[in-house]
């Protein structure tokens, strides 16, 4: 199979349609709160948190540049048994390729004196996670520019553009790198808004093939904004695994489904029920510890485009959402 297959035989190129949403939001700067600044090797950096107020908007965008331009994130509310919160509302005609290829944090970025996780659309012009691109069967053409998102306190110098720059095959000039910190409003939204890509990479961890995923639509909460990171990182992660809900439409045997969707949601986790800062602090702060099976949404909806029928698994946990984010 050809790489670019998966998507009709011709890129999506994530990374011009992540560098035009980029481009916009350098022209907006003010209104959105950012600060745009040029390394001294010509990487463009754009603070949506570290020095920068942020926001919501420029959270929304953050998120969709996170997607390489091939989803879309909206606001809404959510009411979870009574508990009504701000949220956010994501969706994809593109679903492994804009959660997996791009959305996904998975590129481990530690040159010497430095870590952060990397996500955006870069990494499919690096592919570093060779056997997760494998799968996917995409490759991100040569492109003119390249976009990096990182969620970090620490913003990146140029030692660190050049790195990623040339793990991506591009000058540092041409790359632009967005950088949140978790407690904020602008990190807040784009952890919210992976609520369907929690949902992509529990089913491919699974064995699924989410190349037979059509179409994904979710909807998570956003969390009040915590007093530091380590907190932001409970009360985040516990609006998807607690509050998500996400509809899928697929394309495969009603039996597989079947079989498949009471495995997807958080609620198959030996660790679930606990908020996740309390876990976190259980195991030490090694976020590795945690079961991987805990990542994915409180509630998952498949729909077979075979059949019409859906499956649903799961539900919401108003119960732990308020423990986490109010007690």
């Amino acid at each position: 199979m050809h790489p670019e297959e998966r998507v009709g035989g011709s890129s999506l190129r994530l990374n011009e349609r992540a560098a035009a949403i980029a481009d916009a939001m350098v022209a907006d700067a003010g209104a959105l709160g950012v600060v745009v600044s040029t390394l001294e090797n010509g990487a463009r950096l754009i603070d949506c948190g570290v020095a920068a107020p942020g926001g919501l908007e420029a959270g929304r965008l953050l998120a969709e540049v996170c997607m390489g331009g091939a989803g879309r994130v909206s606001f809404t509310s959510v009411d979870l048994d009574g508990l009504r919160l701000p949220g956010v509302q994501v969706w994809t005609d593109h679903p492994a390729i804009a959660c997996l290829a791009s959305q996904y944090a998975g590129w481990a970025i530690k040159p010497e004196g430095y870590f952060a996780m990397g996500s955006g659309p870069l990494r499919a012009l690096a592919r570093v996670e060779h056997e997760l691109f494998d799968r996917l069967g995409y490759a991100e053409p040569a492109s003119g520019r390249g976009v990096l998102v990182l969620e970090t306190r620490t913003a990146p110098d140029a030692t660190l553009a050049a790195y990623v720059a040339a793990k991506a095959g591009l000058p540092p000039d041409r790359l632009t790198i967005l950088v949140a910190p978790t407690a904020t409003p602008a990190a807040g939204v784009q952890i919210s808004a992976r609520v369907v890509e929690t949902a992509l990479h529990k089913m491919l961890t699974l064995g699924f093939d989410v190349g037979s995923i059509l179409t994904g639509f979710g909807t998570a909460p956003l969390a009040p904004i915590a007093k530091n990171d380590t907190r932001a990182i409970g009360r985040t992660n516990d609006c998807v695994l607690y509050g998500g809900s996400v509809h899928l439409t697929v394309r495969a045997e009603d039996e597989a489904l079947q079989a498949l969707v009471s495995r997807i949601p958080s609620s198959a986790s030996r660790d679930y029920g606990t908020p996740f800062y309390d876990l976190f602090q259980r195991y030490g702060g090694d976020f590795y510890k945690v079961d991987p099976h805990l990542f994915s949404p409180a509630q998952v909806f498949l729909t077979n485009v075979k059949s019409g029928r859906t499956f649903q698994a799961g539900s919401v946990n108003a119960a732990v959402l308020r423990q986490s984010l109010f007690s």
